[in-house]
């Protein structure tokens, strides 16, 4: 034995076994919540339509930084209260209030900054897919990880005929990802039909069907 170690590990102890770990209780100060939790894919989506931004939406737009949000990362319930608000004060509030929805937007949605917050919050709000023009690669691969179904119009011209408000439906939904890269949308309020592109690898299929990577991680 060395007479000394390099390093000290007298305050780590053993994880609880597998009998006990279910009674921990984890202690968190006031600013630290819990990650949002989230379900597998339903069989179908029916959502409205609760924004629709245009184009180069950042995840500034989407996330604000500042002094006066960052410290509310741990914190999701309340750091979303700012998703989306320099685009929609009421964005946070009307997305609470409908419990599920669909957001619109335009090309390069999501370009900036990698942070995983711009999906978490929309997550949290109750956004179940995102139907753009084209993403950003980053911010498409978080929407995948928080379990956020990421949609490109197949038709741009489409954007058009989406609107706030509209309710639109993704019958079959888990049937559809798993079949093919595209995924039909019905527009039930203006009862149209819009093809949209959903190109996964299986890993992330299955990371969406499961409710995103935690959900993914945890089965296997």
């Amino acid at each position: 034995m060395p007479e000394h170690f390099l390093i000290n590990d007298n305050m780590i102890i053993e994880p609880a076994s597998v009998e006990e770990m279910d009674q921990i209780e984890v202690l968190r100060g006031p600013n630290i919540k819990e990650f949002p939790k989230t379900t597998a894919m339903a069989e179908s989506i029916e959502a409205t339509c609760s924004l629709k931004v245009e184009d180069n939406i950042t995840t500034d737009h989407i996330m604000p930084a500042g002094a006066k949000i960052l410290p509310l990362r741990s914190n999701i319930p309340a750091i979303s209260e700012y998703c989306f608000t320099v685009c929609d004060t009421e964005f946070p509030k009307r997305a609470k209030m409908l419990g599920s929805s669909i957001i619109v937007g335009g090309s390069n949605y999501g370009q900036g900054s990698s942070r995983e917050h711009a999906a978490l919050a929309p997550l949290y709000l109750g956004v179940k897919a995102v139907l753009v023009k084209s993403f950003a690669r980053i911010h498409r691969a978080n929407l995948i990880n928080a379990g956020i179904l990421p949609l490109e119009f197949e038709n741009e011209n489409d954007y058009a005929n989406i609107a706030l408000g509209d309710n639109l439906a993704i019958e079959k939904v888990r049937e559809q990802i798993a079949a093919g890269d595209t995924i039909v949308i019905q527009n039930k309020t203006k009862n149209t039909e819009i093809v949209a592109k959903c190109s996964l690898t299986d890993r992330q299929k299955a990371i969406i069907l499961a409710g995103g990577l935690l959900n993914y991680t945890i089965s296997k």
